[in-house]
């Protein structure tokens, strides 16, 4: 085995988590979240020898995994059927911390279902924890702009729910 093997499944090992994470939210069906996983794994190889040392590799396996996902999704058809926008990771954790706001949570995900493909992806990143600089090497746009479209999605999600109560 050699060293860029080495690196490769250890990158792997230690970050599955965002992988699954990310494939979790771009397919519901399992067959489709497999062939997801499996063409992120591919690309995370084809692009380990272009890692930039100054980010995190948890940075850079969140920017492989969601460019390769949104290609994925954009390709996909009949994505409608198979596309959720958050992991059901963070479904369990909100839903464990108050059962009440299930109504809530279903709305909240169908609201962010109907974002453009890449506001998705910077609410999902938000949602994860991470912080508007993270997001902004992920993602590649400015950290100005990460907190301005973050801004506008919360501003769009709160007005989808405000109509939606009325």
């Amino acid at each position: 085995m050699d060293d860029k093997e080495k690196i490769f499944l250890s990158i792997l090992e230690s970050h599955k988590g965002i992988i699954f994470k990310i494939a979790n939210t771009y397919c519901n069906n399992p067959s489709d979240r497999d062939d997801l996983i499996q063409e992120i794994v591919i690309q995370i190889w084809l692009s380990l020898e272009y890692f930039n040392h100054k980010y995190k590799w948890s940075t850079w396996i969140y920017r492989v995994a969601l460019n390769t996902s949104i290609s994925f999704y954009r390709k996909n058809k009949i994505r409608k059927e198979k596309t959720t926008n958050l992991s059901p990771v963070i479904e369990m954790e909100i839903r464990e911390k108050d059962h009440s706001k299930n109504e809530h949570f279903d709305l909240l995900r169908q609201f962010i279902s109907e974002l453009k493909e890449f506001d998705s992806a910077i609410i999902l990143l938000h949602l994860e924890g991470l912080t508007s600089q993270e997001i902004a090497d992920i993602t590649h746009i400015s950290l100005t702009n990460v907190t301005t479209k973050i801004s506008r999605i919360k501003k769009k999600l709160r007005l989808r729910f405000k109509h939606h109560k009325s």
